[in-house]
Formats: C-alpha cells, structure tokens, sequence
C-alpha cells in the first residue's frame, strides 16, 4: 500500500490479478452456462428455441425471480455510489441511497399487469406497438434502448475504474474485456442462463458483504467492534464536519445533502423502469409467483447498498487518517472520491490484498450479471419489435435465434466503444446515475400509463417524453448556470442542480399526459387485443423440439380464468404492499430522525449495526435457499437421470436405459402441462 502524499495511489494488486479475472471468470461462467444448457437438453429436454432463449418458457420461480431482481438493480452504480454517499455525509447516505428499493416493490404491479393483459409478450414493447401504433413504439423503443447504453456504459467505466485503481490494468482493455464471458454465457443460454448466472453472482456478493461486515465490526485490529467505529466516526465530525448534518456528525439521519441526494436517486432510479429488461424478468417468471418475486427481490436488494455502504463508506471515513489507508497521510481527492474509490480503498485499509481481490470479485459479478440482463432484453427488443414486427412478421424461431446471437454481440461492441471514450472524460459513475434520469426518466409515466390506464392515447405517449425530457434538460442546465456562472461536469453534478433536473423530468409526464390525451382525445383501449394480437412463437423449425413442448408453448398463450383471478388479486397485494412499504422506508422510519435533528448514540448505533447485519443474513439466506428448495424436484430428477444413465453406460442395455430417459421427460412435460392446464 502506498503511503506517501502524492496524488497517485500504488495499486496493491499485480496488473495479472485483473485480466485473470476478467478473463478467466469471464470464461468460466461462460463454459460453465454452456455446460448447464446442453445438460438441461440432454436430461431435462430443454431446447434453446427462440421462445426458450428469450423467456424461459414462462416458468420461473419466486426465488430465481427475486436474485434475478436483485442483480438487475446491483450495477457498479450500486456498489459505489452508496459506499461514496456514506463516505461524504454518514449514515445518511446508505440508507437513502438504498430507499431505491421502493421502484422495484412498485413496479411489481405494472409487471403483473403485463402477464395477466398480455401473457404471450416476449417484450413489453410488443404491447406498445399494438396499442399505439408505430410513432409509440418506436419512442418506448428508442427511450429504452438509450437508458439500457447508458446503464452498460456506466457498468464499463465504473467497472474498470476500480479494476484500473487496484490492479493497474489498464481502463481501455476493461471496458472491453469485462462483458466478454457476459456474451458467451448469454449466447449460449438465453435468458435462463443469466437468471442461473444473476443467482451465482448474488450469492458471491452477499457472501463478500457479509465477510466485511464480520471484519470490520468484530475482527479487525482497526475498528474490530461497533463502539470503536462509533468513536473514530465522531473522532472524524471534528476532523472534517460535514455542512448540513447534524452538529456536523457522520452518525445522524439530519443530513441536508444526504436527502437531496436520497431524493436524486429516488426520482434518478425511476428512469430503470424505462429499461423493459426488467418486464423479461416477468415475461419469464411463473404468472404465480410474479408478486412474490418482485417483493422479495426489493427487500433483498435494499440490503445490498444499505449494508455495503455501512460497512465500506464508514470505514473509509474512520480510516482515512490512519496509516493503513492507501492514500494516508493526504485525504481523497475529489476525483477518487467522484470515481467511486472510497469503497475499494476501505477494502485494501480493512483486509489487505484480501479486500482488494473481494471488490474485485463483487464488481465483477455486479457488472456482468447486470449487462447479461441488459444483453437479452435489447436481443428480445431487435428481434421481436423490429425485426419481426416491421421487416419479416413471419420469422420463424431459427432464424430470430440467430438474429438474436447476432444482436448481442454488436452491442457487446457498441458499449465497449462508447465506454472506452467516456473513461478518457471526467465524467465517473457517480454523474452517469445521477443525471441519466433527467433524460431518460420522463419515459416512465407514459410506460406506466400503456399498460395501466386504458385511455392515454398515441399523441400523449409520444409526447409526453419528448417534452419531459426537454423540460428536465433546461431546468437542470438552467439552474447550474444561474448558481455557478458556468457550465462544468462539477457544476452539473452538484445536489441542488440533480435535485432540480430529476425532479423536474420525472414529474413533467404526469401533467403532459393527461393533457395531450384530452386535447387530443382519449383512447378507450379494450385490454383483450392484447391477448388477441400477441402470440407465442412457432418454434416447429428448431432442432430438438418435441409436439410436447410445442403443445405448451400454445398454451402459454392462454389465460385461464382462474389465472387472471389469481394474478388480479396478486395486483391488489402488491398495490398495498408497495404503498405500505414506500410510507415505511420513505417517512415512517427517517422522517422522525431527521425531523429531532438527532444524533446516533452508542446504544443506538450497536442497534444499528445489529439491524445490518440482521437484514443482510436474512437476505442472503432468502436468495441462497428459496430458488434451491423450489427446484428440489427438478434438481432431483436431474440427478436421478444423471445417474440412470451412468449406470447404464456401462451395462449392455444402454441404449433402452437412453430410451427411458427420454420417456421419462415427455411423461415429465405432459404432467407438467395438465398442471398448467
């Protein structure tokens, strides 16, 4: 570890350590779905066709659903802007910056929403078009595919940053280097694969949080307890006080900046509803178990942010001064801290190399299993939307298969290139997830609207956006200029400036909607020609594929009555719960804190760690386990037919021990279509 006062850190790790993981894990995850793929073939009958590549089948449960949620959420953006929150205003700052978890419980309505209007969608934008038409098709379409290059860029350049600070590698070969295995292992597998790569991914950085958290609050020879990192965090309020907290203090809810920014990510991570990718994960899911998904997978998440951040952010602040900090005996600069550095440089201070490899590790996992989701859905949008519904509407399932594979490996490229200029700017992570909102998020209200409110016409989708979007623009640049006098990457990304232009774009769309709509005139859309106009795939071309499996894909098409009933009440739920949820992380909890002005005092930071480590244990626990016991059965049968056939290999009556697998498969799918049935 370097100590000296010039500006530039010593990385800790050899330049190998960084292209071995970008290169080997990329492999490994990329041989090991492509592994999963052909054994799920062989013994489970799974045939990669377009309708199995881009949703799974539809039969996703409630745990694959939640991790996969869960990982949609935890970009590079996540892991770092949290911990540099934390880091600048206390614990404040991990605990608004985690309130993002309230999107993901609301948007569960509009998901299921979705599977009960349209359950044979493969894009959520397949229900654009039929309802509005080209004009509104095309500008969810561009709307969506602009955030989805925003969210992958901003995983690349936050990715290598860290990979570049702790290895020396050089920022270039990361930005293309990190989504190589994502592109293997998504070729290969489709949109199941990544719901098996975001649950491997998950695990490891739960596991990675909760060796931190154990670390810095029980072992280590630094902090080792929560008493000590409460007096070297009161230690630091004199130090270096923080303007708009407290009494200056790092340990209290009373931070003004902390909720503006609380505020900027709330409005800021709207703009992911715009991203239709997270429609796949519905479109994929089991129409039962949609809700509990969403639920869980938003509980899960908060834990994420909320127990990195109190864990990395506060210890880069109670570490700052002490020799084992990288850059003792100067402080961060701005850079570093707008780079997103304060949480790998708390890892090298609190474990060593070890902490240095972790981050590694979890940014890795972070930044792949976001682009893989990212990957398929902009797949799913060229060859469903555009290509089968403007070039060749009767495509059949080969051919879309491959358009697909080719699909993912251009915009692999694209991003890589777009990523690889912007991490030769001054702009970081921090400013691309604060202000992406301000162009992308007035996209959200009229998204909402297409599947929620039955009269928001063409006009009001197309334009609501627009004008959004350039209302957001001029507020945000307007203000920065009339408080600094000049236009900066710095300027652009102070609080006041983000608070003004999020919010601004965000609440636009809820006046220019209903305006354009009755100037223009309502719609009245009839929900049924939805269900009338949106149909599975005919995927008879592809090899492999059984008139069993063809059989329930047809029925997938169907919504049954007691389904819609089920999912209708699985809609009044989610309403409740995410209301009940948004007042409780949003009001109940904070507000009263912040409003007394008060300042943690030893008993009640003990609680706090305590309540850390309990939600991160639980969360964990949760990803780890549910998606394991819901597949125990097919997990069994797996292993039954694994070892049928091993057995039989070596005895002459192979060739009818191979017959019966394959008889057991087909008994194995019809029963599952009359369950469906």
């Amino acid at each position: 570890m370097a100590q000296n006062s010039s500006t530039t850190v010593i990385p800790p790790l050899p330049q190998g350590a960084g292209y071995g993981i970008c290169i080997g894990f990329g492999v490994l995850f990329g041989v090991t779905m492509y592994a999963t793929t052909k054994i799920l073939a062989k013994f489970m009958n799974e045939v990669q066709g377009s309708e199995m590549f881009m949703t799974a089948k539809r039969s996703i449960n409630t745990g694959l659903i939640a991790s996969a949620v869960v990982s949609s959420w935890t970009i590079a953006a996540t892991l770092l802007t949290s911990s540099t929150w934390t880091f600048s205003y206390g614990v404040s700052g991990a605990y608004y910056c985690a309130g993002a978890s309230v999107q993901i419980i609301l948007f569960s309505v509009a998901a299921i929403e979705l599977k009960r209007k349209a359950p044979g969608a493969h894009t959520f934008l397949e229900a654009t078009q039929v309802r509005y038409g080209v004009a509104g098709h095309w500008i969810q379409i561009f709307y969506s595919t602009l955030y989805q290059i925003f969210n992958c860029v901003n995983l690349l350049v936050g990715g290598s940053a860290v990979f570049t600070a702790l290895t020396g590698m050089n920022v270039i070969a990361g930005c293309f280097l990190l989504p190589l295995g994502v592109m293997i292992y998504t070729l290969t597998g489709g949109i199941k694969a990544t719901f098996l790569a975001d649950y491997t991914h998950t695990i490891i950085i739960y596991f990675i949080i909760l060796a931190a958290l154990f670390t810095a609050y029980s072992s280590s020879h630094l902090i080792g307890s929560p008493d000590r990192m409460y007096e070297l965090l009161r230690q630091a309020a004199q130090v270096s006080p923080v303007d708009g907290n407290a009494q200056g203090e790092y340990l209290t809810m009373q931070s003004l900046n902390g909720i503006i920014l609380g505020i900027v990510i709330f409005a800021t991570g709207w703009a992911a509803a715009v991203d239709v990718q997270l429609f796949q994960k519905a479109i994929a899911a089991d129409p039962a178990k949609t809700m509990g998904g969403y639920l869980l997978g938003g509980l899960c998440w908060f834990a994420i942010p909320f127990c990195l951040a109190t864990t990395f952010g506060l210890v880069a602040r109670a570490l700052q001064s002490s020799p084992s900090f990288p850059t003792y005996p100067r402080q961060m600069s701005t850079t570093e801290v707008n780079a997103g550095l304060a949480m790998p440089y708390a890892a090298l201070a609190l474990m060593g190399k070890g902490g240095a490899v972790a981050v590694l590790l979890m940014m890795f996992m972070a930044v792949t299993s976001a682009f893989s989701s990212d990957l398929v859905c902009v797949a799913s949008v060229i060859t469903y939307d555009v290509y089968r519904g403007y070039i060749n509407p009767k495509a059949t399932g080969g051919r879309l298969l491959k358009l697909s594979h080719f699909v993912v490996i251009t915009f692999t490229i694209v991003c890589s290139c777009i990523a690889t200029g912007l991490s030769q700017t001054a702009i970081g992570v921090n400013f691309i997830v604060t202000s992406v909102g301000i162009i992308c998020a007035p996209a959200v209200i009229p998204i909402a609207c297409t599947i929620l409110w039955r009269k928001q016409n063409a006009v009001a989708v197309v334009g609501a956006p627009i004008l959004g979007t350039i209302t957001g623009i001029a507020c945000w640049v307007g203000v920065t200029h009339r408080w600094h006098g000049q236009l900066t990457v710095d300027n652009l990304g102070t609080p006041h400036s983000l608070l003004v232009g999020n919010v601004t774009a965000l609440l636009c769309p809820i006046v220019y909607s209903p305006l354009l709509t009755y100037v223009f005139g309502p719609q009245d859309f009839d929900w049924s020609t939805l269900r009338d106009k949106i149909h599975v795939v005919d995927d008879s071309d592809v090899q492999g594929i059984t008139k069993e499996q063809l059989e329930q894909q047809r029925e997938e098409d169907i919504m049954t009555p007691e389904n819609n009933a089920r999912m209708k009440r699985s809609r009044r739920i989610a309403t409740y719960a995410s209301i009940a949820m948004a007042l409780g992380f949003i009001i109940v909890f904070p507000m009263p804190m912040y409003g007394t002005h008060y300042v943690f005092s030893r008993d009640f930071f003990r609680f706090w760690v305590v309540w850390t480590f309990l939600w991160a244990w639980i969360a964990c626990l949760i990803i780890l386990i549910l998606p394991v016991w819901q597949g125990r059965r097919s997990l069994s049968l797996l292993c039954r037919k694994f070892l049928r056939l091993k057995s039989d290999t070596s005895s002459p009556a192979s060739e009818s021990g191979s017959d019966a697998i394959v008889e057991e498969v087909n008994i194995s799918d019809s029963a599952s279509m009359e369950k469906k049935a």
